[in-house]
């Protein structure tokens, strides 16, 4: 009878442990490759950050063009980004992508890319009355153009935390 009650506390405190683990947060999402080329390729062109040629390098990249004349490496950051799309208002689709103090807002096509890009990296969607949302924050893309160029899978990583 002893052995079961020190089983059952066993269980007991790895299921607190577990909750308080789940309560402090998501463990930070980390892609590769195609992925994070596409998640660097949907929020590069909202960065007050980079240069024009920074994007339209990071565009040309996206769009399946490798020669680019951009040769160093390019980092896109975005320091929160919340998306929401609604379940009974199916027009509803909206992202709030906030770079340091400016905070952009995009609708349409264009929050529906950033959404869908999120899920593809593994960002766990949310619920709430009539509305589903992603999130992230702290996320950071190295895009390498050398060595994107050189056909080989590598060249594209990000980092993240997800939710808020």
């Amino acid at each position: 009878m002893k052995s079961a009650g020190v089983i059952l506390t066993c269980a007991i405190v790895l299921a607190i442990a577990s909750h308080i683990a789940d309560a402090s947060g998501a463990t930070p999402g980390k892609v590769s490759g195609s992925t994070a080329l596409a998640l660097a390729g949907v929020i590069a062109p909202l960065s007050p950050d980079l240069s024009r040629a920074e994007k339209r390098a990071v565009a040309m990249l996206f769009a399946a063009n490798s020669d680019v004349p951009h040769k160093k490496m390019i980092v896109v950051t975005a320091d929160r980004i919340v998306c929401r799309t609604g379940n009974v208002d199916i027009t509803l689709r909206n992202c709030e992508i906030t770079f340091g103090k400016k905070v952009k807002t995009v609708n349409g096509s264009t929050a529906s890319e950033i959404f869908a890009t999120e899920a593809l990296a593994g960002i766990p969607p949310d619920g709430a009355a009539g509305s589903d949302f992603e999130s992230l924050t702290r996320l950071s893309c190295t895009i390498d153009p050398n060595a994107i160029r050189r056909k080989d899978g590598s060249g594209a990583d990000c980092t993240f935390q997800p939710g808020n």
